[in-house]
């Protein structure tokens, strides 16, 4: 496995305020799956914890993937769940729960095998809780623990944690509750892992040793015992490992 194989959209979130399902991401994609010849692409519902089946999740994805004429199918409709990984030729991982997608994938053996796919070449796209799991570990999500997993390690594809959907301070709220800048240090008070907090709109473009935050906003950068810091767009975060 070559870490310049990985081919990644790492995304905050699926969808952004009156689009449909990853509008603002199809001119991206349509790139990679032309220049790829991708035909289909396995889809993995599993961070989603009730108010829609997986077949409802994977559906939903096809119609919003229908344009770029893009064949979806869900991994829950495959009899060998790590052949399907093996052999995908592109695989998405979307939002919902992350305590629940990474019970899924840990239950299922899936958690290294995917590993191994994005390293090897097979291109990747996820979205809230599928980005998460594209840190070393999903101790930075926003979720419920509404599931236990067995263990909070992820793919580690990327050398830092990501915290997506972050939001900033709102200036004059009365909000006593911690704002996602202090949860994150509440967590570097256990942890070294640096945070790379998405905000909506923005994602990373991974290519080989590349991983370029693209669209509207900066990121925000925790590490242990600094000051955040802001990442403006087309800035390579590799070096945040």
């Amino acid at each position: 496995m070559r870490a310049n194989q990985r081919d990644m959209i790492v995304a905050s979130t699926s969808t952004l305020h009156g689009q449909r399902p990853l509008e603002y991401l199809l001119d991206e994609l349509k790139s990679v799956f032309t220049n790829q010849s991708i035909k289909s692409l396995l889809f993995i519902p599993f961070a989603r914890p009730g108010g829609i089946t997986h077949d409802q999740y994977t559906q939903k994805i096809g119609d919003a993937l229908k344009s770029l004429d893009i064949e979806v199918k869900g991994i829950q409709q495959m009899q060998n769940t790590v052949e399907a990984i093996q052999n995908a030729k592109a695989i998405f991982t979307g939002g919902g729960n992350t305590f629940v997608l990474v019970k899924q994938l840990h239950d299922h053996k899936l958690m290294q095998p995917l590993r191994e796919a994005i390293y090897s070449g097979t291109f990747y796209l996820g979205t809230s809780a599928g980005s998460n799991i594209c840190g070393l570990t999903m101790q930075t999500t926003n979720d419920m623990p509404i599931l236990q997993p067995t263990s909070f390690k992820t793919t580690g594809v990327l050398g830092y944690n990501i915290n997506a959907h972050y939001l900033d301070p709102i200036e004059g709220s009365q909000h006593m509750g911690e704002t996602r800048e202090q949860r994150i240090k509440e967590f570097h008070t256990y942890n070294s892992v640096p945070v790379l907090g998405l905000r909506e709109g923005s994602y990373l473009r991974v290519k080989g040793t590349e991983e370029i935050l693209k669209g509207p906003h900066s990121a925000r950068v925790f590490k242990a015992g600094v000051e955040p810091t802001e990442i403006q767009t087309d800035t390579d975060v590799s070096f945040l490992k």
